[in-house]
């Protein structure tokens, strides 16, 4: 079971979707994303799984939750730096936005 200081290890930021694609060499249908989470942390690069619910067209300006202390993991030809949060739900995966506008970089308290 995890405790509170495991949750606590994370560092999860808001971000501002500033480029989507097409990942044209995942083994499942993905979006190339890069989101900018502000000057300390820049902009980063992630591969999410979220076509089933989302046009690459309507993702840029939203905002979302990430993990941005993961390691970069290798997906294809491409290095993912952060995992974006969402919710598999019936219309596949949902993600985390704040309800509000926040600024890039903000931390998850």
């Amino acid at each position: 079971m995890a405790t509170f200081d495991d949750f606590m290890k994370l560092d999860i930021r808001a971000g501002t979707i500033v480029e989507a694609k097409i990942f044209e060499k995942a083994k499942k249908s993905a979006y190339q994303l890069k989101i900018d989470f502000g000057d300390e942390i820049g902009i980063k690069k992630s591969s999410a799984q979220i076509t089933e619910a989302y046009k690459c067209e309507d993702l840029i300006g939203k905002q979302v939750l990430a993990v941005v202390n993961f390691p970069p993991r290798q997906i294809a030809d491409f290095m993912s730096e952060v995992l974006v949060l969402g919710t598999y739900s019936k219309q596949g995966v949902i993600l985390i936005t704040p309800d509000k506008q926040v600024e890039n970089g903000d931390k998850l308290g």
